[in-house]
């Protein structure tokens, strides 16, 4: 693993030619055998957790489950609705949705209870993750309907309808935050560089690693399904990461050609950052694998999928900076030579002196170091309580799974769903209780299920069927199954009266062993009533009637039921997921520095910069002080995957830098400095290089603030907090001030090396070995 990168590095410097050609076509490699095996997508029974996951798998288990169901709303554009023409384009609703392949049945028009909307409600053929795909159709044909009946609008919602505006949403978002992040990328970069060349390089390398990434994704899935959200967080991560990979050892290049002053050819300028960037690169990468993969411990699809697109990018950016980069350099560092004679004669023609190369910190950077340079024992107290300050608001976290009710109102599903829950507010929330028993059972567990029913509609946190309905006979025809009218589901009567909701039915499988009874709740999801029901519906109501019954398994699923057993899911499995991230950052760092006591270091500098990220977080979003500010509605409390993911992500890219420092401190200190100067030298030679890469991050990340989706503006806003601060905060204070006041403590139980020579002229050997 020590010599792994130079031999690379030679081979690729050798070669230059053919490791460009080869990095590319792996590139469309890996792009090809994506796209010929697909994107194999997780299915509904890939996110089934806890009770509600074991209620729905019990459902499926009798054909009983849930099906994906499109609401068609039709009201009058201004004054009193016209039920003659509502009913008119309520029967050509049903005649169109009908001739659809994609929908399975349509239902009788409803009323609402203020007679001002009429209600059509259409189920989609197959599972429910399928719906946004086969939604389209239904959407043309309900704005068809629309420009037939110009006097009326007729609009669509629904969870199919609701997804695909939120993937297309996201689309839009995600092109959004690249306009964003790439030119400010670019900008960065030419500040760093001085040269367009060398500023898209980093940028190349970034997007093609990206590239490859995704193709290798698509065939990963067919190991483990892609719950949606893997490409996303692979442009995310990939031009991070991918552009400081190749920006570390950009700048280690130049400062060796600087020190070489002409006197080393590329290769062997190449091979000597090969060395000692590439070395660190390596780690780096590694430690951003390890701390990622420990999401699989999380068993959840969603974690799963964002930990294999994670590791799979930093895998290629790792890869892509040892192979191709310094094939690239080589190649760039030869057309250079040829020109430096010429750029020398033009710029002793204007009289301008030749370009030093010795590398320099900065007045910003004197600054910023000099706290802990002059007082590390004042400055680490100081920076490590303004860190807990930022974590105390942390204890008060609080989460919640985001359902549809948080979703965009820039979403016009959403709008339509707003409309729709006024008029029908029952339509908020269904809890589905799942039951099952032997076939002989099946009698008396119908029995018991109509009693829960009956408790349910006395309980007020539950919707109640409307008594007035029960004997309409028009209501009953209507929603009759057995009318012979229309094969897809029954027509509109002529003066519909049927209630969004009627008496709570059970549903039993042919075999007779598994039943299902919904029960509505005109209550949002993420609302305290509608937690407090399924609460009461779990605790109260089910133990005094089917869960009375012996040899009778009963759960219960649902919106609600989904997000709260989620949350509770990922709770169990947090400490073990952080438990084995501490640990793994433990012994990487000691792997890589052979210290225990950077070891520990490593990971208390890293708890704190996660800790006040997140403290930020719940500070900015879980009230409502920014919303304005942010452009955002506070749900009153963080996206329950937010945190975890977080936390194992900022583990990862605080090794980053922690190695990328900790190494420019360690090559010092093998050249023979002592304690204190080594680690002056080393935070003065990576001081801008860390920064600039940390501006980068935080551009990638801050653009995800400008997003719509209220997860993704905390992730993007907690990542770049978090960079920031560590870039910053940690490495320009904390971490100098406790290695200046441990000494030679601090590599303990490393020895303290000799004192080794740096070769200055070309030697016999590979430089890089005799460096």
């Amino acid at each position: 693993m020590r010599h792994l990168p130079v031999r690379m590095a030679r081979w690729s410097a050798r070669h230059a030619g053919r490791a460009i050609a080869g990095w590319f076509a792996f590139v469309v490699l890996c792009l090809v055998a994506g796209i010929a095996l697909g994107t194999n997508e997780a299915t509904t029974k890939d996110f089934w957790v806890g009770e509600a996951g074991r209620a729905e798998a019990t459902a499926t288990e009798g054909g009983l489950e849930r099906s994906p169901t499109e609401r068609i709303m039709i009201r009058a554009r201004s004054g009193e609705l016209d039920m003659a023409a509502a009913g008119a384009a309520a029967q050509d609703v049903t005649e169109r949705m009908r001739d659809l392949p994609e929908v399975e049945s349509v239902a009788a028009p409803v009323r609402s209870k203020d007679g001002e909307v009429l209600l059509v409600s259409v189920v989609l053929n197959g599972p429910e993750l399928k719906g946004k795909k086969n939604v389209v159709p239904l959407l043309e044909q309900t704005a068809a309907v629309g420009a037939d009946h110009p006097h009326l609008v007729v609009e669509e919602t629904g969870s199919p309808a609701i997804s695909k505006g939120v993937n297309d949403q996201r689309d839009e978002d995600l092109a959004l935050s690249e306009r964003i992040s790439l030119p400010v990328t670019v900008v960065t970069l030419l500040i760093v560089f001085g040269s367009v060349i060398m500023a898209g390089v980093p940028l190349l390398l970034a997007l093609s690693s990206i590239a490859a990434a995704i193709g290798l994704s698509m065939v990963a899935s067919h190991v483990m399904p892609d719950a949606g959200v893997g490409t996303n967080l692979i442009l995310l991560i990939g031009l991070a990461v991918g552009v400081d990979y190749t920006l570390f050892y950009l700048k280690r290049e130049r400062e060796e050609r600087a020190r070489a002053g002409g006197r080393l050819g590329p290769e062997a300028l190449v091979e000597l950052a090969a060395a000692t960037a590439g070395r660190a690169i390596v780690i780096s990468g590694l430690a951003v694998i390890v701390s990622t993969a420990t999401l699989y411990l999380a068993t959840d699809v969603i974690f799963s999928s964002l930990a294999t697109g994670t590791i799979l990018v930093v895998a290629v950016a790792v890869a892509s900076s040892l192979t191709v980069l310094p094939a690239l350099l080589v190649v760039i560092g030869r057309r250079a030579d040829r020109l430096a004679p010429r750029r020398a004669a033009r710029r002793a023609r204007r009289g301008k002196p030749a370009r030093g190369g010795k590398p320099e910190t900065g007045r910003m950077f004197g600054a910023l170091l000099r706290p802990a340079r002059t007082r590390p024992a004042l400055t680490l107290c100081l920076s490590v309580l303004v860190m807990l300050g930022l974590t105390v608001p942390a204890l008060g976290l609080k989460l919640i799974d985001p359902g549809k009710d948080t979703f965009s109102r820039d979403i016009p599903a959403m709008r339509v769903y707003d409309r729709l829950t006024e008029s029908f507010p029952e339509l908020f929330v269904t809890h589905e209780v799942v039951t099952r028993s032997t076939p002989e059972q099946a009698a008396q567990v119908k029995r018991a299920l109509e009693d829960l029913g009956r408790r349910a509609q006395a309980d007020p946190l539950f919707a109640r069927a409307p008594k007035e309905a029960e004997s309409t006979k028009d209501a009953q025809d209507a929603t009759s199954p057995e009318n012979p009218t229309n094969p897809k589901g029954p027509q509109s009567p002529t003066n519909p009266r049927t209630p969004a909701i009627s008496e709570p039915t059970v549903r039993t499988s042919a075999d007779g062993r598994i039943s299902v009874l919904e029960l509505s709740v005109p209550h949002p999801a993420p609302s305290a009533e509608a937690i407090e029901s399924l609460t009461r519906l779990r605790q109260d109501h089910i133990p005094a009637t089917v869960g009375r019954l012996s040899g009778v398994e009963t759960a219960v699923s649902g919106d609600v039921a989904r997000g709260r057993d989620y949350v509770s899911h990922e709770s169990d499995k947090l400490p073990l997921v952080l438990g084995f991230l501490l640990l793994m950052t433990f012994l990487m760092t000691v792997w890589a520095f052979r210290s225990v006591v950077l070891g520990a270091i490593g990971v208390v500098l890293n708890l704190l910069s996660a800790g006040a990220s997140l403290g930020l977080l719940v500070l900015v979003f879980q009230g409502t002080w920014a919303e304005g500010l942010l452009a955002f509605d506070s749900l009153g409390a963080i996206a329950s995957r937010v945190p975890l993911f977080l936390v194992v992500i900022l583990f990862g890219l605080s090794m980053d830098y922690q190695v990328f420092v900790v190494s420019r401190i360690q090559e010092a200190r093998q050249n023979g400095m002592s304690a204190r100067e080594a680690v002056l030298e080393g935070i003065n030679r990576s001081a801008k290089v860390v920064t600039s890469a940390a501006i980068v991050m935080v551009t990638v990340f801050g653009a995800f603030v400008a997003l719509h989706l209220t997860e993704m503006k905390q992730m993007g806003f907690c990542l770049a907090v978090a960079v920031l601060l560590d870039a910053v905060v940690i490495r320009l204070m904390v971490l100098p001030s406790v290695l200046l006041l441990l000494g030679e403590r601090a590599w303990w139980p490393a020895r303290r090396p000799g004192r080794t020579v740096r070769a200055q002229e070309p030697a016999a050997g590979s430089p890089a070995e005799v460096g």
